[in-house]
């Protein structure tokens, strides 16, 4: 991946997107179960829920950006897990071509609350330099909260090429509004039923009995799915 690494020093990896339906979801999963790892940070049943809430300026950059295919592209988002506020971080999402790269830092209730209220200073003080620029984004170009993202996720992990595998279900959409840690939130189902996102993300080569593995899903449709632009095409002004 030696094209991807000198973008810039930070890591790139791939990543490719599929739709799959729940067949594609169940055979896979059954034989990914006995080849690869259940993430330590899901739940029991080896499920977690995401929400993030997206930023995006006045102009709707982000959205037009990946709408018109812009090979050079990046979102800002805070990411919850399981409604809870232990873990919330303010990302940078950075994507070239297929290859991805993530910046991110940690916030607590307190700042995230700020940042609700429009009180942006204490990124200032904030040794990682995300901070700064996500201050620079907010005060300059008025980057502001646009749509939650919500779904569950069944993530699968290899530590060989860092590989990850991910089944996306349920995904949702809603305005933003109310609490972010609020689970009874109105939102409005984006898929039909049985329809989920497959990822598959790996840092420089994807091993061969996990390839053919993905052969098996006959429904499976590559594509460059982005949830941010799903979950906002409900909106009457896009």
């Amino acid at each position: 991946m030696a094209n991807a690494g000198n973008v810039s020093s930070l890591n790139f990896r791939h990543e490719l997107k599929y739709y799959i339906n729940y067949h594609d979801y169940v055979v896979l999963k059954n034989a990914l179960s006995h080849l690869m790892y259940r993430d330590p940070h899901a739940g029991k049943n080896g499920i977690y829920y995401i929400r993030s809430l997206y930023f995006d300026d006045y102009w709707n950059t982000a959205l037009g950006d990946k709408m018109s295919g812009t090979d050079h592209r990046s979102k800002f988002r805070i990411r919850i897990y399981d409604f809870s506020d232990r873990f919330i971080r303010f990302e940078k999402k950075i994507k070239e071509g297929q290859f991805i790269a993530k910046k991110s830092f940690m916030l607590s209730r307190e700042e995230l609350d700020s940042i609700f209220r429009k009180d942006y200073a204490y990124l200032l003080s904030r040794e990682e330099p995300l901070a700064r620029e996500v201050y620079t984004e907010l005060t300059s170009r008025k980057l502001e909260p646009k749509v939650f993202v919500d779904y569950r996720r069944e993530p699968f992990v290899l530590p060989y090429e860092n590989v990850r595998i991910t089944f996306d279900m349920d995904l949702k959409s809603g305005i933003v509004s109310g609490s972010m840690f609020d689970s009874d939130l109105p939102l409005i189902p984006v898929f039909g039923k049985g329809i989920m996102v497959l990822e598959v993300k790996f840092d420089r080569y994807l091993p061969d009995y996990i390839c053919r593995i993905l052969e098996n899903a006959v429904g499976a449709t590559r594509s460059a799915v982005s949830k941010y632009v799903l979950c906002r095409q409900y909106e009457t002004n896009i």
